[in-house]
């Protein structure tokens, strides 16, 4: 899943893109490097982000899905709100998936539309509105405590009816730096909820921390933790840098064809 943000402050500065047409040249060479899905962005979620209205959000996002509708039919489009108005709208105008950083809890009646509709739906875990995504609540124990709270949600989800379910364990939504290191090294444990994992790790702020570098120089990080999700069984990777990215899950599933298991 390639990242591209239509904002003027989303954390890596290389994500972002304010002309349709420059959407258009960064879809098709994240498509030529490997992306499979495209993930549409018109409100920056990182620390200290002024909230936006959602006419602004969907001024945004709606032109770019739209010309990406036209320029790639084929092509998975994701829209990436916690905003059911913009989410609506953009499956209108021609997005497929729903992926939402606010775990349903954001907005109202988020859960009904998604199965009502049958809306492919990425819920994240996160705890709180949006002002306090950056909180970090007290856990017992994170990994433990992410799983109830996903199965929990994911069981109001199918009772609705809805089929199409992606889990997203947050990393760096309402964790602290030790605790998404302790979630990414419990992930396989999200396995057994027996729905598809994605992982958004690349160029946070976890890795930044640990490496006393800013977002710009850290892609080694990244793929280093994007080796490890892989071989934890993650399902789907949400990236910046589409290349890079590729490359591990090619040497990772060439290991994995000759004989090296998953982490236990």
């Amino acid at each position: 899943m390639a990242i591209i943000n239509a904002t003027p402050d989303s954390f890596f500065s290389g994500s972002r893109v304010n002309q349709v047409d420059t959407c258009m040249e960064m879809a098709a060479q994240m498509l030529e490097e490997g992306a499979s899905i495209l993930d549409i962005g018109g409100h920056s979620t990182r620390p200290d982000a002024q909230e936006v209205s959602a006419q602004e959000e969907q001024d945004r996002v709606l032109p770019i899905v739209e010309a990406l509708r036209k320029a790639f039919p084929q092509v998975c489009i994701s829209v990436d709100t916690y905003r059911l108005s913009v989410a609506q709208a953009a499956i209108q105008a021609g997005a497929d998936w729903f992926n939402d950083v606010g775990g349903g809890q954001m907005d109202e009646g988020i859960f009904p539309w998604v199965a009502e509709n049958q809306v492919p739906y990425i819920l994240t875990h996160s705890v709180g509105a949006f002002s306090q995504v950056h909180q970090v609540p007290n856990y017992q124990d994170v990994v433990e405590d992410v799983w109830l709270d996903m199965a929990k949600k994911l069981q109001e989800l199918r009772a609705l009816g809805a089929k199409d379910v992606i889990l997203d364990p947050g990393f760096g939504f309402s964790k602290s730096l030790d605790q998404n290191y302790q979630l990414l090294a419990g992930l396989n444990q999200l396995m057994t909820l027996g729905v598809p994992v994605l992982v958004g790790v690349s160029r946070k702020s976890m890795i930044q921390k640990v490496l006393g570098v800013n977002s710009e120089n850290a892609l080694n990080g990244t793929s280093v933790l994007h080796t490890v999700a892989l071989l934890q069984g993650a399902h789907i990777l949400r990236v910046h840098d589409v290349k890079e990215a590729h490359e591990v899950l090619c040497l990772v599933q060439k290991l994995q064809e000759n004989g090296l298991s998953n982490l236990s």
